[in-house]
């Protein structure tokens, strides 16, 4: 035998109570009544004509109580459809009230959003000024890291992550590609014209990246790929993070390998120039946006992702 836990009281049920109608239901009655018609409440309600008067039938039959009194060019409420009104009107009111501040304390959360070092660093922080702008009812937590577990920690609603494509429990949707080319200072390219030859690059100061991801592309990689099979760094300065890396080829240390997407702002200002043109190395990854498959999005996130995709394909801003 099972006993109720103290201080609370198991609801019960009114004998005979029949199941509530679906609540689309209600709002077509009430919007009918309000309008005194089906057409002013299927534009009220952004709804065909069709499917109000289908509704309010389907009340009626609920209730076995006839709400509404048809004519040939009008309507009109029954002394039934009146009472009907008069109740439900201040719980459908109560409903939206509570359905508002809901909403409300969603948008107030902030999103927590995580990225790779470089993406947050280059790709995201310069975007987030424009975010503001955009979204003022809207809080972003970044959390910029380079283990793909912290990126995809229970408490992150979104990731920005390289890849494939294939995350398993995520949906995946590609931001932007993966095209890799040389970038330096206007005034190192100045100084070393050579490098506008692949092959003369090794003998330059190259800017390289160490990183635990040894699928990341570096300059043995990119080099080979371009012909170039004699390869010695013993010149390349090490930097741990890719942020630096840039920060240090805009300074003038050397040559450093630019993600389109995550240079494009220093290129367009003219911090960086990229000494063999057009040259580039195009792979099949990308940077992909995550949510999680078995996780209810709030409205915030939903429109933080939505703003992601939309920033994904709007020029870079000028850094």
């Amino acid at each position: 035998m099972t006993t109720e836990p103290a201080g609370r009281a198991r609801p019960r049920a009114r004998p005979g109570s029949r199941p509530l109608p679906p609540l689309d239901y209600l709002l077509a009655f009430e919007a009918t009544a309000l309008e005194q018609g089906f057409v002013g409440a299927a534009r009220r309600l952004n709804v065909s004509q069709t499917a109000i008067s289908r509704k309010v039938r389907l009340l009626e039959q609920h209730f076995g109580l006839a709400f509404f009194r048809r004519g040939a060019r009008s309507i009109e409420l029954t002394e039934h459809g009146r009472d009907f009104l008069a109740r439900i009107r201040p719980a459908l009111d109560t409903i939206r009230d509570v359905a508002d501040d809901t909403v409300h304390i969603g948008r107030n959360l902030p999103v927590v959003l995580a990225a790779t070092n470089s993406v947050a660093t280059l790709w995201l922080a310069p975007r987030l000024h424009h975010f503001r702008q955009d979204n003022p009812h809207l809080r972003i937590m970044l959390v910029s890291s380079d283990s793909d577990d912290e990126c995809l920690a229970e408490s992150v609603n979104l990731a920005i992550l390289r890849g494939t494509g294939h995350w398993p429990g995520f949906v995946a949707q590609m931001l932007f590609g993966e095209a890799v080319f040389p970038v330096c200072s206007p005034a190192f390219l100045a100084a070393h014209p050579e490098c506008a030859r692949p092959e003369a690059l090794p003998r330059v100061p190259l800017i390289e990246v160490v990183s635990a991801h040894t699928e990341w592309m570096d300059w043995r990689f990119w080099l080979r790929r371009n012909g170039v099979t004699r390869v010695e760094l013993d010149r390349a300065t090490l930097f741990n993070t890719y942020a630096l890396a840039i920060h240090a080829a805009v300074d003038g240390v050397g040559v450093a390998l630019g993600w389109a997407h995550l240079v494009d702002p220093m290129l367009a200002s003219g911090r960086l120039v990229r000494p063999l043109g057009d040259r580039q190395v195009q792979t099949s990854d990308g940077y992909f946006l995550l949510t999680p498959e078995d996780r209810l999005q709030s409205v915030a996130c939903q429109e933080v992702a939505d703003w992601l995709r939309l920033s994904s394909q709007r020029p870079a801003p000028v850094a």
